[in-house]
C-alpha cells in the first residue's frame, strides 16, 4: 500500500509562486511514477504534470507548460510541483498520485494511489 501526503498549498496572488510537496510512505518510491492532478469546484479532475519512473520523462498539461515543473527526490520519497506565474484559473485542490505502471503519463486512469489533496487559491 502506498500512502501519499501533500503539503504546500495556500493562498497566493496572481503572478506568485508555490511549491507543492508529496511524500510517499513506501520503500519502493524509486519505481513509482508520480503525477499531480487538480480539481476545481464543479469541474472534473484534470491532469497537471507527471514524471515516469522508468524513462524519467516528464509530462505537462498544455495549460501549465512553461509555468509548472515536476521533480522528484528519491532519497526523500518526495515529488514536487513548482508552480510559477500562477493564475486565478489555477485555483483548485491539487492531488498527488502514484502508480507502478512504467507506461504512466498524464492519464489519471493509470494511477492507483491518491493523496487527500491540498488547496491552492490564486487571487486576482
Amino acid at each position: 500500500q502506498v500512502q501519499l501526503v501533500e503539503s504546500g498549498g495556500g493562498l497566493v496572488q496572481a503572478g506568485g509562486s508555490l511549491r507543492l510537496s508529496c511524500i510517499a510512505s513506501v520503500r519502493t518510491f524509486s519505481i513509482l511514477s508520480m503525477g499531480w492532478f487538480r480539481q476545481a469546484p464543479g469541474k472534473e479532475r484534470e491532469s497537471v504534470a507527471a514524471i515516469n519512473w522508468s524513462s524519467g520523462s516528464t509530462y505537462y498539461a498544455d495549460s501549465v507548460k512553461g509555468r509548472f515543473t515536476i521533480s522528484r527526490d528519491n532519497a526523500k520519497n518526495t515529488v514536487y510541483l513548482q508552480m510559477n506565474s500562477l493564475k486565478p484559473e489555477d485555483t483548485a485542490v491539487y492531488y498527488c498520485a502514484a502508480t507502478y505502471d512504467s507506461r504512466a503519463s498524464l492519464n489519471r486512469q493509470m494511477y492507483n494511489y491518491w493523496g487527500q489533496g491540498t488547496q491552492v487559491t490564486v487571487s486576482s
